[in-house]
């Protein structure tokens, strides 16, 4: 496991940095509080943080706080707080501020293993729910809500002068595919076509036969031409039907962040432009870029109609 250990002493943090690196774990030794902060920040991938209580500029307890609020945002990671005053009112405290643990200070080598143990099988209990949570069960990809959630974090983090677009995609007739060919031919189209999905960008499935595909690094003209080689794609997809196949396309509506823009906006907007590509026909890309959304705009890419 990737874990932190915060101590003022070097003599501390050897110590135990020692010992778990004995058992295979990656170590980050910090005698600085903020920087330790700083760093599990921007390193998603630790799993334990073990800190005494004992710290500077923040205490122990005020570090189990804001680490804490990182492990809230979906991430599994598991706080152990050390002190060499063994109380039960330090041990409260750390309980109290967001510690999942409390161990004694030098801890033992034996109860030190043990108790990450315990942290390993914890997170990995929290890997599996999150991963249940964001996913969609049919496809794998992520589902509506973590993908909105994923939108919104990515948004925020956007470099200035960076224009991430979206693509919403609708497979088309699909309510025929399954009446005439059954639910479980609908299931295999639309996993045919997530798969074609998750070679770039974020994608989730927002329900039914729609999907997102959220481009962070795409200006519009990119993202055109990705949603265009997209539904080519599609378009050469067959999917086993008894003893044949069946072919498919998808409509495809395309959007791009603009300025004031705010994210039921810019999902809005891609959304309009699947309808229209719908009513224009389906099988084909159409583009909206209007802040109101009221109007769409005429451009159309590549129709070989499928009707």
């Amino acid at each position: 496991m990737q874990i932190v250990v915060v101590d003022s002493s070097q003599v501390v943090l050897r110590v135990i940095g020692s010992l778990l690196e004995a058992r295979g774990h990656t170590v980050h030794e910090f005698t600085e509080s903020d920087e330790a902060l700083e760093f599990l920040s921007s390193a998603p991938e630790v799993r334990v943080l073990i800190t005494s209580l004992e710290v500077r500029p923040m205490n122990g307890l005020e570090l189990c706080w804001a680490v804490r609020l990182l492990a809230e945002d979906r991430r599994p990671l598991h706080i152990i707080t050390m002190s060499s005053a063994n109380s039960v009112h330090n041990l409260a405290e750390a309980l109290d501020s967001g510690a999942d643990d409390f161990i004694e200070k030098p801890p033992r080598a034996e109860e030190l293993h043990a108790r990450l143990r315990a942290a390993e099988r914890l997170t990995k209990l929290q890997e599996e729910l999150i991963r249940l949570a964001e996913t969609d069960g049919l496809t794998g990809l992520l589902n509506r809500r973590a993908f909105r959630e994923r939108t919104d974090s990515v948004i925020a983090k956007i470099a200035h002068g960076r224009t991430p677009s979206l693509i919403v995609v609708d497979i088309d007739h699909f309510k025929k595919i399954n009446d005439v060919h059954g639910h479980d031919i609908g299931d295999q189209a639309i996993c045919a076509v997530a798969d074609l999905f998750q070679e770039v960008g974020i994608v989730g499935r927002l329900g039914g036969e729609e999907f997102g595909i959220l481009l962070p690094e795409r200006d519009l003209e990119s993202a055109v031409f990705h949603a265009e080689g997209l539904r080519v794609r599609v378009r050469a997809l067959r999917v086993a039907c008894g003893d044949g196949t069946i072919g498919l396309t998808c409509s495809f509506g395309v959007t791009t962040w603009a300025a004031g823009d705010t994210i039921p906006a810019f999902l809005k907007r891609a959304d309009v432009a699947v309808y229209a590509a719908k009513a224009a026909g389906r099988n084909r890309v159409m583009v909206e870029t209007r802040p109101d959304s009221l109007a769409l705009s005429k451009t159309r890419f590549g129709s070989d109609q499928h009707r």
